[in-house]
């Protein structure tokens, strides 16, 4: 198994290093919007624990994170009137994993509407910045 390589993007992020539109943060996880989303409000749940993916990560600490994705599930619905919510993890790069840290992707996902592709193109930062406040505002 490969190892953890804390200079991933989201480990940055997680220190500073790198600057993110957070929805919400605590000591746990850190939530933040997808620069590069699959839909208007696709966003991140990233566990603060160091894991590579679900392969490696430690089951208390999954736990924990998993357990903040129902009420994230729900605010994110609520905050882009989206019509459902897809729940996607990828775990190493034949299967779609493109950053080898832990997350989960909440993809809202509207009737009619197709997905854009994972890493797909940048979305707007002040469009994001205006969805993570009514997410937040919807937790």
């Amino acid at each position: 198994m490969t190892t953890y390589d804390d200079s991933n993007i989201f480990a940055r992020i997680l220190r500073g290093e790198v600057p993110s539109v957070k929805v919400f943060e605590d000591d746990t996880v850190l939530v933040m919007m997808d620069i590069f989303p699959q839909s208007r409000g696709h966003t991140l749940v990233i566990p603060k624990a160091a894991s590579r993916n679900l392969l490696d990560a430690d089951a208390d600490a999954l736990a924990t994170a998993a357990a903040y994705l129902p009420r994230l599930a729900r605010a994110v619905k609520a905050a882009t009137g989206a019509d459902g919510i897809r729940l996607a993890q990828f775990n190493e790069a034949p299967a779609g994993q493109t950053v080898f840290h832990l997350h989960f992707h909440l993809i809202p996902v509207y009737d009619g509407v197709e997905l854009g592709q994972h890493g797909g193109g940048k979305a707007d930062e002040a469009e994001l910045r205006d969805i993570a406040t009514a997410i937040a505002a919807a937790l």
